[in-house]
């Protein structure tokens, strides 16, 4: 029999060798909540370059110390940068079989999950996290795809229930969110965060018919705000409070990124809590005729037009 040490090792072994260079046509990653098969995203062949340098040196780590949670955790990562979502879920898998009270291992198969649109199994995940965590200090969590600064900005604590939260709005269960994010919020600790947890917080509260509430959480956001990464929210914010212009939100937005579809989905919001519906699809069809399905801004559009 075998122990599972020995079946995480393998698992792992198999995640690894899973992106060996190949001529075949790349296989759909993930369907996505309109049954359309999702294929990894394009990368430019210098950053492919790069990301599979960081990978190998992943898999040296792992290698050196397999039964280590951060080993573990920096392999599914590094699948998850190539776009490999489902080679990092196994990673993650095979590290919980060693550390199955692990909250940071929770925490990131739960946000592939929701890549993957396995939303029922990212809720389950992420919440296993939350419990797992209470009365742990919260931890800056290092960036894997680090800023312009080069400043992390988010944490253990804030990233549990950021994703959870996110699963929730998701499936459409916004009372779960809103809970998820007013936890989110008790640790907040610099303006990124406060957008990020802002943002979201605002649209649940619209969704609920709550314009007066939603209204009160634009008052803690200013033109001034430190941010470092989190623009795309920080300018929606601005903008459905009346301090920017809707031509100011595209403003050094560059094409295939993730704030392309997260503004968009923004702007989509607006037109539907403003009762312009049609114009709002029309919005999130054209978030989805895009390529960066990874973003949340990408999966919320496919949730719009899925229901």
């Amino acid at each position: 029999m075998r122990t599972p040490a020995l079946v995480a090792c393998s698992i792992s072994l198999a995640a690894c060798q899973a992106v060996t260079p190949s001529t075949d046509p790349p296989s759909p990653q993930a369907v996505s909540l309109l049954g359309e098969p999702l294929h990894p995203p394009p990368l430019d062949a210098e950053r492919r370059a790069r990301l599979v340098a960081d990978l190998d040196m992943a898999k040296a780590r792992l290698a050196a110390a397999p039964r280590s949670e951060e080993a573990f955790i920096w392999l599914g990562r590094r699948h998850a940068y190539l776009g490999e979502y489902r080679a990092a879920v196994e990673v993650f898998t095979a590290g919980l079989a060693l550390h199955p009270r692990s909250h940071k291992l929770l925490r990131h198969r739960g946000h592939r999950h929701i890549s993957l649109r396995e939303l029922d199994a990212a809720i389950t995940d992420l919440s296993a996290a939350a419990r797992l965590i209470v009365g742990l200090p919260d931890e800056v969590e290092p960036d894997g795809a680090p800023n312009a600064l080069g400043i992390p900005t988010s944490t253990s604590h804030g990233n549990i229930h950021y994703h959870l939260g996110l699963a929730h709005y998701l499936r459409g269960d916004f009372q779960s969110a809103l809970a998820a994010y007013l936890d989110c919020a008790r640790f907040d600790t610099n303006d990124d965060m406060r957008c990020a947890t802002a943002y979201w917080t605002y649209m649940i509260l619209r969704r609920l018919g709550r314009p007066a509430q939603a209204r009160a959480v634009l008052q803690g956001i200013d033109p001034d705000m430190e941010v470092i990464e989190n623009h795309a929210y920080h300018r929606l914010l601005l903008f459905f409070g009346g301090e920017l212009e809707e031509a100011g939100l595209f403003e050094d937005v560059e094409p295939g990124t993730v704030a392309g579809p997260t503004t968009m989905y923004g702007l989509g919001n607006w037109h539907l809590f403003e009762g312009r519906p049609e114009r709002a699809r029309r919005v999130f069809e054209e978030i989805v005729e895009g390529e960066v399905w990874p973003a949340f801004g990408y999966i919320a559009a496919e949730a719009e037009l899925s229901r």
